[in-house]
């Protein structure tokens, strides 16, 4: 079903304050210590993000970003020369936003950096933040308490991996054969990653990355479109890797219990102490788009180089200071 799309311009950052008004109704008290939230600055740091051109990404790939007119409602993130990939087929990484918003370029830097490597990234959305974006439009003003609803539903990841596999098949496409149906990913940021969690039984789908995101603990009064329980972490059916903001990320403590809970296929967490917010706004998406651009290489790819950063006692992430890690059931790999 498609979403009723809202234009108004969210950014990455205006995304955090969607994600953390969400999560905020329904988590724990912040931590001791953790800083007030400053809605100013926040909008300051929207505004700042929005100036900034979009970036092409670090990988082999330069990507570019487009909306096409035969996947509405999304926005694609793809090497700008298809001719360049050679023998390497495209891996397709379906993306929730931050929010449950509907910017598809809210995380831009980060879905760029991961289509650089040789990937077809589709988030949900239109294109209404950074360059391409329409005039900002005034946000609707809520009652207080109120918590906007969320404008994507997690069916969206499914059109994407829907359309890329018809696009694969389809004589004419730009992706005609270069789509490897193996390679099928999915991830998204806060509300986003319970969207992912949401479609991860899908049988195509070989690897999950969850940003800054967790179930909410039974009980708690969870919105429309994160209304999901933990009973379906058990449908999980693929490795999933957790990267976390530390304890001042506020899905910290639910992505930490999920993540406790897997008992039946292996999970990862990796822990950046940069609160909810992650590293999106960073240039080409930060440490945790190298991260998640690793996982996808090992997990789709079977890269033994990308491996080395998340097995054994001296992986890459165990001996690197800034990440805390920790990890279950990784003897079924």
């Amino acid at each position: 079903m498609k979403t009723e799309f809202v234009r108004t311009r969210w950014s990455v950052a205006a995304l955090c304050l969607a994600g953390w008004s969400l999560a905020a109704a329904q988590a724990p008290p912040a931590p001791p210590g953790a800083p007030p939230f400053d809605r100013a600055a926040m909008e300051r740091e929207q505004a700042e993000f929005n100036r900034k051109p979009d970036t092409s990404g670090t990988g082999t790939f330069p990507a570019v970003k487009a909306e096409d007119p035969s996947l509405p409602d999304h926005v694609v993130y793809r090497p700008a020369d298809l001719k360049q990939l050679g023998k390497i087929r495209l891996g397709v990484l379906a993306w929730g936003n931050g929010g449950c918003a509907n910017d598809g370029a809210g995380s831009r830097f980060h879905l760029a950096e991961i289509a650089s490597h040789g990937y077809l990234v589709i988030a949900n959305g239109r294109i209404l933040s950074g360059p391409g974006a329409p005039a900002a439009a005034p946000r609707p003003t809520l009652p207080p308490g109120t918590l906007p609803p969320p404008q994507t539903e997690a069916s969206g990841l499914i059109e994407s991996i829907d359309w890329a596999l018809k696009e694969n098949a389809r004589a004419g496409s730009p992706y005609f054969g270069l789509i490897d149906p193996q390679q099928i990913a999915v991830s998204g940021w806060s509300c986003g990653g319970i969207q992912s969690l949401r479609v991860a039984p899908d049988p195509r789908i070989k690897a999950v990355i969850i940003h800054n995101s967790g179930i909410f603990n039974e009980g708690m009064n969870r919105m429309p479109g994160m209304d999901i329980s933990k009973d379906a972490l058990k449908l999980l059916h693929t490795p999933v890797i957790y990267i976390l903001g530390g304890p001042t990320d506020i899905a910290y403590a639910n992505g930490m219990d999920d993540f406790k809970r897997i008992e039946h296929v292996p999970a990862m967490v990796a822990d950046l102490d940069v609160g909810h917010g992650g590293t999106f706004m960073q240039a080409n998406g930060g440490a945790a788009a190298s991260v998640a651009v690793s996982w996808l290489n090992w997990q789709l790819r079977g890269d033994a180089a990308a491996a080395q950063r998340f097995v054994g006692n001296d992986c890459g992430l165990c001996k690197d200071a800034k990440w805390k890690v920790e990890r279950r059931n990784f003897e079924k790999l």
